[in-house]
């Protein structure tokens, strides 16, 4: 389907009044660089293609009128892949993820900063660099925060051994392995899922599809890993030197990321900035759901880096886009984007406390003229909407103090009234109908979306609701917003795509604790209400013994000195646990091979872990789910 005139005419006012005769990021996006990748096309063993640096050819072309000129400009930018040259010794691997992979020179070998997502891509991105700079060997990993495409990958930059060994440093914020975990296991399931609608990774790549996330192109699919850190750093003005390279830290909990540090290169007055200051309005509460951020800590943040480090700066660069170079202009640039942060939070706290609720925040929010002509504080990843929203949620929570929206009916049960007082689904679909051909989209998709939850059989209000989803995608300047329409699109039409990206690989990093907490949250309580087993872990590679106890459909765990009497007992080591429990190693097999030794009775291991439940990485979004 190709954009309509409601459409086409949105598109052009809103790019209207955008700065496209300011080139500057077009010569920065191109500055320093050595060479492309021959090999174009990124595969995992098993021949799947997990990256493919010329899917994007197509932004060659002008902008279509299925598309944003604002964020195929965006897009275009953030394919210019390749090995690139910041400063002398510092070097980045762009295009071939989601994030950047920059490698810092040493004295002997290399520093790697963010190994993005997937193996592969870290292992492809590596291998560019060395063919241009030399086989020098990884003598330390630095993750600048907990999110996975900025450590995903590290089992292609290193092996495990390295890290465990000490051979290679690994390094990050204190607090990342919590926080890792939090995210990409205790919800990863939900988060992943929905991370499918919000970067697109499933979508065709085109004029019609996906163009582009705004941060970056689109996530890897490849395999996903985690070696823990061996160093952490836990303040302000903590100094490493690594290969003889010095790095003076900045702890930023609670911004981008809840464990997060940008640093800075004092010999080469270089500062990596993380993911706090971006060529892009980042999100305080991104679309595929975490924590809600702290706008006012992260602007407050990014005058600390100014303070910090500015007298001193000759170029910033992130773990995604392109540097900024010159002292003035990268002060400049780190103060509109402090300005961002600080603007967003401070009026949308000021309309709260007039009484606002966060949609009408959302509404209309006008930004400061100097913020709206800056490319880098466009709303590409994140949006003013969604963020204004975000930030009245932090302070207010869900509930807007309205009474009746304190206790309103599920989405289902909703849709049913509303399509009755419609006067039926005939009516609702028609009204749905008019609402898309006046151009008035945001409607239309509300009305359809209750007749679809209603009525999930009508195939014409699932086709309407997704040409309607279509427009509004292809209008959106932000590239998630984008990404999340035409992906509710393709799945109203074709059917529920599942998860693209899997963080299964990451169980084997794993603690003994996080392992029982991730189990705690798979425990179907109402079926196992009147069910109590108790089991002690003895664990013979850390010197640590565990009571597991599941009751009142809970499993509650603690560090015990040892085993109590009478209780239940496995011996075993950590991976052997991580094996019963993602159900690789089957209990009876591993008590015969002697990997486990059972003291007890076996029903109540068998009790145990019959009370978890699957996760469904495959659950619906823009379709009820099936009763």
């Amino acid at each position: 389907m190709t954009a309509t005139e409601h459409t086409r005419a949105r598109i052009e006012r809103e790019a209207a009044s955008l700065p496209f005769a300011d080139e500057q990021d077009v010569e920065d996006a191109r500055r320093g660089f050595v060479a492309r990748s021959a090999e174009r096309r990124v595969t995992a063993s098993d021949g799947r293609t997990v990256w493919d640096l010329d899917a994007y050819a197509f932004l060659d072309a002008e902008p279509p009128a299925t598309a944003s000129p604002s964020l195929w400009r965006q897009s275009r930018l953030l394919v210019e892949d390749g090995l690139f040259e910041v400063a002398e010794g510092i070097y980045q691997l762009r295009g071939f993820d989601l994030s950047v992979m920059t490698v810092i020179e040493g004295g002997s070998g290399v520093i790697v900063v963010d190994p993005l997502i997937s193996v592969e891509t870290a292992a492809a991105a590596l291998a560019l660099y060395r063919e241009h700079r030399g086989d020098r060997p990884v003598v330390a990993v630095i993750y600048t925060h907990s999110h996975v495409d900025h450590f995903g990958g590290v089992l292609g930059v290193i092996d495990e051994d390295q890290a465990t060994s000490g051979g290679v440093q690994v390094i990050a914020p204190a607090g990342f392995m919590e926080h890792a975990i939090s995210e990409n296991v205790m919800a990863g399931t939900a988060m992943t899922r929905r991370a499918g609608y919000m970067y697109g990774a499933a979508l065709a790549k085109g004029p019609e599809g996906q163009i582009g996330a705004g941060l970056g192109q689109t996530t890897s699919t490849g395999t996903v890993s985690l070696v823990p850190p061996n160093v952490e750093i836990d303040r302000t003005g903590e100094e490493l030197v690594l290969d003889g390279v010095r790095l003076v830290f900045q702890i930023t909990p609670g911004t981008e990321a809840p464990a997060e540090f940008n640093f800075y290169l004092p010999e080469r007055h270089a500062l990596c900035m993380a993911e706090n200051a971006t060529h892009t309005l980042h999100n305080i509460l991104t679309l595929r759901g975490a924590e809600v951020r702290d706008a006012r800590g992260w602007a407050d943040y990014i005058t600390e880096a100014i303070d910090l480090f500015g007298a001193d700066l000759d170029v910033v660069f992130a773990s995604h886009h392109w540097p900024t170079w010159g002292r003035e202009r990268a002060v400049e640039y780190l103060s509109l984007q402090r300005d961002l942060y600080s603007y967003l939070h401070d009026q949308t706290v000021r309309l709260m406390n007039r009484g606002y609720v966060g949609a009408e925040i959302a509404e209309t929010f006008p930004m400061p003229p100097a913020l709206e002509q800056s490319w880098h504080t466009r709303g590409y990843y994140g949006s003013v909407s969604h963020n204004t929203k975000a930030i009245y949620q932090r302070y207010m929570g869900w509930y807007d103090g309205n009474p009746a929206h304190l206790w309103q009916h599920p989405p289902v049960e909703a849709a049913r009234r509303y399509v009755e007082a419609f006067g039926g689904a005939d009516a609702a679909v028609a009204l749905g109908r008019r609402a898309f051909d006046d151009g008035d989209y945001r409607w239309a998709a509300e009305v359809l979306d209750r007749v679809v939850f209603a009525a999930p059989d009508r195939d014409d209000a699932k086709a309407l609701l997704a040409d309607t989803l279509e427009q509004l995608g292809f209008a959106a300047e932000n590239g998630t917003w984008r990404s999340a329409y035409l992906a509710g699109a393709h799945e109203l039409r074709h059917g529920v795509f599942g998860t693209p990206v899997s963080s299964s690989g990451l169980a084997s990093a794993l603690t003994v604790q996080q392992v029982f907490l991730s189990a705690a949250v798979k425990v179907d309580g109402p079926r196992c209400w009147d069910v109590r087993a108790s089991v002690v872990w003895v664990f013979t590679d850390l010197d640590l013994v565990y009571l597991t106890e599941l009751r009142n459909g809970t499993l509650v765990h603690r560090a015990v000195p040892s085993a109590p009497a009478g209780t239940t007992t496995l011996t075993l080591t950590r991976p052997a646990l991580l094996g019963l429990v993602s159900g690789a190693l089957a209990l009876p097999d591993a008590v015969t091979s002697g990997a486990v030794a059972l003291d007890g009775d076996a029903a109540d291991v068998a009790a145990l872990f019959a009370a978890l439940s699957p996760d469904d990485p495959d659950f619906p979004i823009v379709t009820p789910r099936a009763t």
